[in-house]
């Protein structure tokens, strides 16, 4: 773990960031808003005595991350599975507090880091998945359209020229006339 004096915390989406500043040792704090925009959040960030920022894991990615690295501001991602909130602050939540809960998990030294993969193994990880979901929609597709056809009165029942009966999904399958 990096030794570093301020703890930014960063409340990240797709259009905007919200972040909060904070130095444990003068207790000053800062906040600010700014789009998704890496290059003005680590020229923010590198305004502060040796920083470091933090943002939760999710469907924001490793982009921001690996961008802030890059241009010099040490970031890392925090599991949100791991981070205890107060019960009290499940009602009252908004972007601002989230900023500055995790500047303070990040202060203290709470924070459960998530490794954060290079470019190459995270569209890895997205074709894998990508290729998952396509086949979880086909064979969701297959099940509505086996139940669909019989409602309807037609019915695959081909034999092969031995009398074995065709199975569902083959050529012959695709080629039932629809009358």
């Amino acid at each position: 773990m990096s030794n570093y004096v301020t703890a930014i915390g960063l409340d990240v989406h797709a259009r905007s960031i919200k972040a909060f500043a904070l130095n444990p040792m003068t207790g000053e704090c800062e906040r600010a808003s700014f789009g998704y925009d890496p290059a003005a959040v680590a020229e923010w960030a590198l305004g502060f005595e040796s920083p470091r920022c933090v943002y939760e894991s999710g469907v924001t990615g490793f982009h921001l991350c690996r961008a802030l690295r890059a241009l010099g501001a040490d970031c890392v991602v925090g599991a949100v599975s791991k981070m205890q909130r107060p019960a009290a602050d499940r009602g009252r939540k908004n972007d601002r507090r989230d900023a500055e809960f995790l500047a303070r998990l990040l202060a203290t030294r709470n924070v459960v880091e998530v490794w954060v993969p290079d470019g190459r193994t995270e569209a890895a990880r997205d074709l894998s998945r990508a290729l998952a979901d396509a086949r979880d929609d086909l064979r969701r597709a297959k099940q509505r359209m086996s139940k669909f056809l019989p409602r309807h009165g037609h019915a695959f029942d081909e034999t092969t020229p031995t009398g074995r009966r065709r199975g569902n999904w083959t050529r012959a399958y695709w080629m039932i006339p629809l009358m």
